[in-house]
């Protein structure tokens, strides 16, 4: 059965060395000492690895079983899922005020990703509440909050988000349910929503849905959808619970992966719901919840990647095939482990370059929400509004394909249940389509978030990289190595933007065309920016003396080996957004 250690040791590099968080002014920041987040760290590892990890597979095997309009979640979740509830660990980085601990949203980041490379299904159960809770937080009224904060925090209470219908994904105004006012400010809610997580389980007293729908006579399109809050069980005055409420689950879907988690059709037969934020403005109420979703999805794709590398690892190290044609490298055995030959140290270290890569990328993202929420700052908004589509798309794209080149370590053996790898992989596929297709997340790369506010934020990141170059161009040690390559990458990602400025007003298509490339080309560079800091401290810890020299000359490494084998793609995304988008629209939809 697979194994899960959390990976701790990095984490503390990451936060402290990379980042400096207890140095940073952020609000909250100073008591995030090392000794501190150590101990979190530690204790959330733990918790992953003795009592989540185990449930994986259990998940997997098992899945979830409608019985008479109840879900039942896969053996040992609940008791779980109550440990977990606990410890507090729901509602770190939530207000003190409404149960939560008021940690940093970093440090819940760091946290989440550990739940979820032990076992993404489960953990998605707290993660949607999380979301669900904060856009509460930010649009719901003092009542709203009082009534269901406290607890969700705690997930006594879950929480979901309703979008998608049958004949309707993407393109959200074509949502045909309906919410039909009372008159004493509540509503009927009336419809049918599919692919909803945690719609429905045994695990909490209530679930608290947040619904998309149209109140008639509301304007036509996504600029006339609503968000309402629809509870399983109406609550009382008291906050006791009450009457079940028109809302149902009408079937569970048979998924590729995830199986622990309950994705439902929802039902809803004249459920009473209450508006959440303006009237025809719940797009903006929703994408508080979707924002920080697809954070967590991109998250998602690390872990597994990590989950998936761990296991490929270890079974290189052990499994005995073939000679070292260098020499036998185990030569009283009959051959010699895996890890000897050439092609699977060239596996493993895509694997693990772009995981420590990634890993920074999420949680300076997550400094940048902290900036943004606890600091007021207005530049980390725009810059990590920019990133979310990146974080979302490119993270998920490579986690995929990371968890897929593990699998591949196994040979006949990853494609055997009994080894656990398929999972990683079915698992991990999900995380590139929901909260929006990885296709959708480039469009609104370039489509939308390259020109926001004037194109200031994109050009702040190139000016980010420009300080970061300049500050440590007398850095011999990095020059060669980090430096160059992320400059030369710099500039493909330049001049990839300066051809959508001076092809895609005139042919839109010209910068639609070359936008997955353009998504990649950006998240090779925001790991080629990472790995060049993970450089620096690392070389500064090795000046300045360390009992842990294998670490750090690891961690140089692993960073040549991304600049030199992985960061070099970005030429290749630029030629091809470069062709435009004649070869790709060359063909009429009959010639296909």
């Amino acid at each position: 059965m697979p194994v899960y250690t959390a990976p701790t040791r990095d984490m503390q590099f990451i936060l402290h060395e990379v980042l400096n968080v207890s140095a940073s002014d952020t609000p909250g920041y100073a008591e995030l000492e090392s000794d501190f987040t150590r101990a979190v760290l530690e204790e959330a590892g733990k918790l992953a690895s003795e009592v989540l990890s185990p449930l994986n597979p259990v998940g997997d095997s098992e899945g979830c079983h409608l019985e008479n309009g109840v879900v039942r979640t896969p053996r040992g979740f609940k008791a779980a899922f109550d440990q977990v509830r606990m410890g507090g660990w729901t509602a770190l980085d939530l207000p003190e005020e409404f149960g939560g601990q008021n940690m940093p949203y970093i440090l819940g980041t760091a946290v989440g990703e550990m739940f979820s490379g032990a076992n993404q299904a489960f953990t998605m159960y707290q993660g949607l509440t999380h979301g669900a809770a904060s856009a509460i937080l930010v649009h719901g009224t003092e009542e709203q909050k009082q009534t269901y904060l406290p607890k969700m925090a705690n997930c006594d209470w879950t929480g979901t988000m309703n979008l998608t219908e049958p004949h309707c994904g993407t393109d959200l105004g074509l949502m045909r349910t309906k919410a039909e006012p009372q008159g004493d400010s509540s509503y009927r809610i009336t419809g049918q929503k599919i692919f909803i997580s945690a719609g429905e389980h045994d695990m909490a007293e209530n679930i608290i849905h947040l619904v998309l729908a149209r109140i008639p006579g509301g304007p036509e399109g996504i600029k006339g959808v609503s968000l309402f809050i629809v509870p399983k069980f109406l609550v009382n005055d008291d906050g006791s619970l009450g009457d079940r409420n028109g809302v149902t689950c009408g079937k569970i879907e048979e998924k590729m992966g995830i199986h622990g988690n309950s994705t439902c059709v929802m039902n809803y037969d004249g459920a009473t719901g209450w508006l959440l934020g303006e009237e025809h403005k719940g797009m903006r109420a929703m994408f508080t919840m979707m924002n920080e979703a697809r954070i967590g999805v991109g998250m998602q794709g690390l872990a597994q990647a990590e989950v998936a590398y761990q296991n490929a690892l270890a079974y290189a190290k052990d499994r005995l095939q073939g000679r070292d044609v260098t020499g036998a490298k185990n030569p009283n055995g009959p051959a010699d482990p895996l890890i000897v030959h050439p092609d699977i140290r060239r596996s493993l270290m895509d694997q693990k370059s772009f995981i420590e890569g990634a890993r920074a990328f999420m949680l300076w993202g997550a400094e940048l929400i902290d900036r943004s929420h606890r600091g007021g700052d207005e530049a980390a908004e725009g810059l990590i509004s920019l990133m979310t589509p990146v974080i979302k798309g490119f993270l998920t794209d490579e986690g995929y394909d990371m968890t897929v080149r593990a699998q591949q370590v196994y040979g006949g053996h990853g494609y055997i249940e009994e080894w656990g790898m398929s999972q990683f992989t079915r698992d991990a596929r999900i995380a590139m389509i929901y909260e929006g297709a990885n296709g959708v997340q480039a469009l609104d790369l370039v489509g939308r978030k390259l020109a926001q506010d004037g194109g200031k934020h994109v050009m702040a990141f190139f000016d980010l990289v420009k300080t970061f170059l300049k500050e440590n161009e007398g850095n011999e040690a990095l020059k060669v190595d980090f430096l160059d390559p992320l400059k030369a990458a710099s500039k493909d990602l330049q001049a990839a933007g300066m051809f959508f400025m001076q092809n895609g007003m005139k042919n839109p298509n010209a910068a639609l065309a070359g936008s997955y490339d353009f998504m990649h080309l950006f998240g090779h560079v925001c790991l080629g920016l990472m790995w060049a800091r993970m450089a620096r401290a690392a070389h500064a810890a090795l000046a300045a003396g360390t009992s842990d020299e294998a670490f750090y000359k690891t961690k140089l490494a692993t960073g040549r080996f991304y600049m030199k084998r992985r960061l070099p793609a970005t030429a290749l995304h630029l030629a091809r957004i470069q062709s435009g988008a004649e070869p790709v629209m060359a063909l009429e939809a009959e010639a296909f």
